[in-house]
């Protein structure tokens, strides 16, 4: 049977995104359909961090307590060093590395600027990966209620 698609909502018959996809899409992981965040755009960067409350599609809380996202950080350290790992094997594949010249240090200054233009994309996955560590696929999500979250602060929930 296809699937049909209406207003962005997959029927039940479609199989859900691969968990992969679903982080680099910034999907709810509950769901795998609704956009964590507001605007798709990372690099319009006044909105770059900006996340629903909840998913536009099954309700779940984007915000499972106070401080939730700083260990993002750790993700997004992972990323960083993906990618610095990634850059230094394609440009010691295709320019070469050398001590007796500055090839190295040129590729630390492209790795550098390469970082700096990704950071929006970068900090954007690390948020969807934190997510997904802590909150799981819902095959029921339809007929199941998102969880409350249980340690929230609303007094104190854009002091940071």
């Amino acid at each position: 049977m296809d699937a049909i698609e209406i207003t962005g909502i997959k029927s039940p018959a479609e199989k859900p995104m691969p968990v992969i996809m679903s982080i680099a899409k910034c999907k709810c992981p509950r769901c795998r359909q609704g956009n964590m965040f507001v605007d798709k755009n990372p690099y319009h960067l006044r909105h770059t961090m900006k996340m629903h409350e909840t998913c536009p599609v099954c309700g779940q809380a984007f915000n499972l307590e106070v401080g939730f996202y700083y260990g993002a950080g750790y993700s997004s350290y992972a990323i960083s060093i993906a990618v610095s790992v990634l850059s230094f094997v394609l440009y010691a594949l295709t320019i070469g590395l050398s001590i007796n010249d500055y090839r190295f240090l040129y590729w630390i200054f492209i790795n550098a600027i390469l970082l700096v233009v990704l950071q929006p994309v970068i900090m954007r996955i690390a948020r969807s990966m934190w997510l997904t560590l802590f909150v799981s696929y819902d095959s029921n999500w339809r007929s199941n209620k998102a969880d409350a979250p249980e340690r929230t602060n609303e007094t104190q929930k854009n002091n940071w």
